[in-house]
């Protein structure tokens, strides 16, 4: 997230695909099942600092580059929570507002559940 440009093209009118970087490790299918034409950024809710900056480019996604959904695919373990915190926090500072949706998968790289909130 920290790399990522709000404002580029790519993520415009997108669906975004937030995953705890460690997602991709795990789900040996990440790129079929969850990227297909889509736009991705990743985090780690436990051991990235300066977590406020991410709130603020969600809400820049959200209002200025009005991306359609946001899937946030995160592990079962309990600081992987903290990516979905995020989102909702950016949601209820954004003037738009965006479905979400919550996949978490298991530490032997299995879909626990998939819903939307």
């Amino acid at each position: 997230m920290h790399l990522i440009n709000p404002a580029a093209q790519h993520f415009q009118n997108s669906d975004l695909v937030l995953a705890a970087d460690c997602v991709a490790f795990s789900f040996g299918d990440f790129h079929n099942k969850f990227l297909k034409g889509k736009t991705l950024a990743i985090a780690c809710p436990k051991l990235d600092s300066n977590k406020e900056v991410y709130v603020e480019k969600l809400i820049s996604l959200i209002n200025n580059s009005k991306v359609n959904t946001i899937t946030v695919v995160k592990m079962e373990v309990p600081c992987c929570g903290g990516i979905l915190q995020l989102v909702n926090m950016a949601l209820q500072s954004s003037s738009r507002k965006v479905p979400v949706k919550s996949i978490t998968i298991s530490v032997s790289g299995e879909i626990l559940s998939e819903e939307w909130i």
